[in-house]
């Protein structure tokens, strides 16, 4: 496992497609270029934990933290994402990604984790669960993708009891 970088971009781009185009794991409809991906890389891992995980040269997950909410007071509360290369599922490649995303976050003295996971998303979810995260609210019908109404499921994580 090592720090994301803009050579990334485009393995991430080949994931995080597959699930655009064959899952509801993300609400995006349309593929998002290289270049897209490059921005967003460069925009997240600038202020906050990205991580990859490889295998014989080969990126087969990625996970990040970003900004929960636009306002201050949601500072120190951050949304995590996870996601591995079809095939690679059931290997702990993103239990290793995100136990070090909470070790980061935990120790950058962020107080909570959210996980915006679509309430279909078995293995997201038990995953999360694992992991520690609790179910704290679920939206109905708040997503539209191949043909039906999607359900999301927040799922949340506090690392510190602390002010």
């Amino acid at each position: 496992m090592r720090k994301v970088t803009l050579q990334d971009a485009r393995a991430i781009a080949g994931i995080y497609n597959y699930y655009i185009e064959h899952t509801t794991s993300t609400f995006e409809l349309e593929p998002v270029s290289e270049e897209e991906i490059r921005n967003r890389i460069l925009s997240i891992s600038s202020r906050y934990p990205y991580y990859v995980e490889e295998s014989g040269g080969q990126v087969t997950g990625y996970c990040y933290a970003h900004l929960w909410k636009e306002r201050a007071a949601y500072a120190r509360t951050l949304e995590t994402t996870v996601y591995v290369a079809p095939g690679e599922e059931r290997k702990g490649i993103g239990t290793r990604l995100m136990n070090r995303l909470i070790d980061d976050c935990r120790q950058a003295g962020i107080h909570s984790l959210i996980a915006c996971i679509t309430a279909d998303n078995h293995p997201s979810l038990l995953l999360h669960e694992h992991l520690g995260f609790v179910q704290v609210s679920r939206f109905q019908e708040v997503g539209f993708k191949f043909g039906r109404w999607l359900d999301i499921v927040d799922c949340q994580l506090l690392l510190s009891a602390e002010e």
